[in-house]
């Protein structure tokens, strides 16, 4: 369990707060507007009604108690970036703030950011290969390059081994398991058969997701 603050209360911070609660976090939440903290209340920890540029405010709070201090501030990309500066001057250990476009990251990351989170961009590319392939069901990128992927198992490979397969030589992709139904096993080697109604978690670039269904 960590002790998070959460600066920014919209429709964003607002299912970041709900997400944390769910993992059992300590959360402080902080907005401008009293409606957006009263909404959050039963999600949260704490909550207080505040202005997170003003640097006397956020000290107040104890900035280096907090393990992570997410700043999800949305519409004014200066208040954003003054706050995540302030947090940075007070002694926060881990700063994640939004960027809403490119040259906003650049900013937050010269700025104080330890993290920068793009969610209009992070989901426009998950929606974009999760439903441009119809054999991708799912998607987690690891880095910019490489990505989890949970893919059908093509029917000619239906009752084949890893092994027969050659699969990490042929298209460059690691297996890390085999689902079927709500059970996984990650248990995998040469002669792993692969079964009708499964679904494979495979480590991979996307190009080379591609290569692996189109043979």
């Amino acid at each position: 369990m960590k002790n998070i603050l959460l600066i920014g209360l919209g429709r964003f911070g607002k299912h970041i707060a709900m997400q944390l609660n769910e993992m059992g976090h300590e959360i402080m939440a902080v907005d401008i507007n009293e409606e957006r903290v009263n909404r959050i209340l039963p999600f949260v920890t704490n909550a207080q009604i505040g202005d997170s540029t003003d640097a006397s405010f956020l000290e107040s709070l104890g900035i280096g108690n907090f393990d992570i201090c997410f700043v999800t501030i949305g519409g004014s990309f200066q208040n954003s970036l003054e706050t995540t500066s302030l947090l940075k001057e007070l002694g926060a250990n881990l700063v994640i703030s939004r960027a809403e476009r490119d040259v906003q990251e650049k900013f937050l990351l010269r700025n104080g950011a330890d993290r920068v989170i793009y969610p209009e961009k992070q989901v426009a590319k998950w929606a974009s290969i999760r439903y441009a392939d119809d054999h991708i069901l799912d998607y987690m990128e690891v880095d910019a390059s490489h990505a989890i992927f949970e893919v059908a198992i093509p029917d000619e490979w239906i009752g084949r081994s890893v092994g027969e397969l050659d699969i990490r030589r042929r298209y460059n992709i690691n297996i890390l398991a085999v689902k079927k139904e709500r059970e996984v096993s990650v248990t995998i080697s040469v002669d792993t058969v692969l079964e009708a109604d499964s679904t494979l978690l495979v480590l991979g670039d996307y190009k080379a997701i591609q290569k692996f269904f189109h043979i």
